[in-house]
């Protein structure tokens, strides 16, 4: 997975790439140097807010630990706006795509296999 860090005002000029491998995040600056852009990705917890992230009956805020796509989503998202950032989130070359007959595979495989590089 591969996301685009920019400045709401400019949503052309693209600051940084952030990518997921599948084991770990990266981050390339391509564009003017932004301080504490470094720190985005720091494998530290993430706190959000998600009930999906909850055993049933549960309510409050999840904690995410580093090392999983659904960190890297949630730490891109809410430590680049206190940088004055967005994020998007970008297909990468995709090959094959989704695949309908492939069905027997579970969702974790199946974004395994799309997110692989």
């Amino acid at each position: 997975m591969r996301a685009e860090l920019y400045r709401p005002d400019e949503p052309e000029g693209v600051v940084a790439v952030a990518s997921w491998s599948g084991t770990g995040a990266s981050i390339e600056v391509t564009g003017p140097a932004v301080e504490g852009l470094d720190r985005i990705l720091r494998a530290t917890p993430v706190v959000v807010s998600d009930p999906s992230l909850l055993p049933r009956g549960a309510h409050g805020e999840a904690v995410l630990q580093p090392g999983s796509l659904e960190w890297f989503r949630a730490a891109l998202l809410t430590r680049a706006p206190s940088l004055g950032l967005a994020v998007r989130f970008v297909v990468d070359d995709v090959r094959n795509g989704w695949d309908p007959a492939a069905n027997y595979r579970t969702f974790d495989e199946q974004v395994g296999r799309l997110t692989a590089t």
